[in-house]
């Protein structure tokens, strides 16, 4: 992720709606725009393959709302910080549906889906989950496809991960929800 210089001035989440109608792709950290690149065949497989699998869970049962990376979460103001998961899910509690929201959410979401990316180190992705667990979310699962394992993170437990051989538990977030962790990497 490349942090772009556009001069002194921070940047607000409304500047990062206008620069994306712009082509310009990124996250806001802080006020400071980091350019995100697209990742490759791989990555975007795996996103679909479990964004799928949770979305025939949640859908059916109307437990919330799923979404993809370029939706954006809004986290902090003032500086602002506008993060993008590459799956999120917000429980119906939390954002009703048939409620539009046209810009970044600002509801931090129950279960966030981090796929690393090919230069992505363990580390600066456990960074990321733990980041998204200080601002409120339950649940976060990294996938790492060079190993086919997905870490499993929660505010207070040990980081467990799971092989694939193993199964993704929506635990009390998504309760009911089971994904064999092979699906997620299954082309």
């Amino acid at each position: 992720m490349a942090v772009i210089d556009l001069g002194a001035r921070l940047l607000t989440a409304d500047d990062l709606l206008r620069l994306s109608s712009q082509g310009v792709r990124g996250e806001l950290i802080r006020g400071a725009l980091c350019e995100t690149m697209p990742v490759g065949q791989e990555h975007g497989e795996i996103v679909v393959n479990l964004a799928a699998e949770l979305r025939n869970f949640v859908k059916p049962r109307r437990l919330g709302r799923l979404t993809a990376s370029d939706a954006g979460v809004q986290l902090e103001w003032d500086p602002d910080t506008v993060r993008e998961p590459d799956i999120a899910f917000i429980s119906a509690q939390k954002s009703p549906p048939g409620v539009r929201v046209t810009g970044f959410s600002d509801v931090p979401p129950d279960l966030v889906v981090e796929v690393a990316s090919p230069g992505d180190s363990r580390r600066d992705v456990n960074d990321k989950a733990r980041m998204w667990l200080s601002f409120g979310v339950r649940l976060v699962w990294v996938v790492h496809p060079d190993q086919r394992t997905v870490d499993v993170h929660r505010t207070n437990h040990p980081v467990a991960t799971l092989s694939d051989a193993e199964a993704l538990d929506g635990l009390d977030v998504l309760p009911g929800f089971i994904c064999q962790v092979r699906t997620v990497f299954d082309p």
